[in-house]
Order: C-alpha cells, then structure tokens, then sequence
C-alpha cells in the first residue's frame, strides 16, 4: 500500500492465524451506499475469505453494515462481492486453492489514491499452534533485545 491510501477495513487477526506467502491487490464491486459506509471506516472484514463461484473470485462472508441515510435503497450487508483480477492472477489463485490446501483472505480494504476501493489479499496457509508460539517468542525476544540495546546507551 502507498502512502495516499486510506485503509476502511484491517483485518489484523489473519497475520496472527495464518502464514502470509504473498499479497496481491484487488478490486471490488461495490454499490453506493457500500462505498459511502467504507468511507465512514465501519466495515469488518475478520471473518471474510475469498471463495470460487463460478470460475470467479468473490469476497464471502465480509460485513458492511447498511448505510442509514440510504433507506429503501440500501444494500446486504454480508452479501459476496466479486473481486476484480487480471485472469492470469484469477487463474493461478484458483489452481493454488483447489492444489496446495491454502485459502485466499483480505488483509484490508482501502482507497488508492484515485479513490478506489481496493482489498489487499493474501494468499494463505494456516499456522499452528507451535508456529503462533515460536511467533510470539521472536517479538518477545526483540522487543527484550531493543530493551537491551537502548539501556546500554
């Protein structure tokens, strides 16, 4: 993410329960009332994952909660959206799904700096409990090693 982009939705829990192998940056298809309410910053996406329909890509499961001022016109809050991708990258995220066992989960939702509602997706393979604690021992240590070098002076 560059430095004019504004994040709407983060999803911090998913680089703690899963091992990133690579990120890649995607578009949505939003309605109005969707956009206006990401402005605002009220979105989740912490239960959201990336899942096939169709031999396409669609965001499942992300809550963006229905704007008030839209009434009669607003939209589903937990409704798929699909996600716009190149078809290579389309095609390769597809076969590491269905070969390898990994899943596809946004890491956050933004606007660039055009204004577009990007997601920035992760291509992912779940950790284990000793993973998630050898983890948390490497911060630990480092936080204690600049504790360190900073009482040395």
């Amino acid at each position: 993410m560059r430095a004019g982009d504004r994040y709407a939705a983060q999803n911090r829990r998913a680089r703690h329960d899963y091992l990133i192998e690579e990120k890649l940056e995607a578009g949505l298809v939003l309605q109005g009332s969707e956009v206006k309410v990401l402005r605002q910053g009220q979105a989740s996406i912490n239960e959201a994952y990336a899942g096939e329909t169709g031999g396409e890509l669609f965001l499942v499961n992300a809550n963006i909660p229905e704007y008030a001022a839209a009434k009669n016109f607003s939209h589903e809050p937990r409704r798929p959206r699909k996600l716009l991708l190149h078809r290579k990258e389309m095609t390769r995220l597809l076969g590491a799904i269905r070969r390898e066992g990994v899943t596809i989960v946004p890491l956050s939702i933004y606007f660039n700096e055009r204004g577009r509602a990007k997601v920035e997706l992760g291509l992912a393979r779940g950790k284990k409990m000793a993973d998630k604690r050898q983890a948390e021992k490497d911060r630990d240590w480092q936080r204690d090693k600049a504790r360190i070098m900073r009482a040395r002076g």
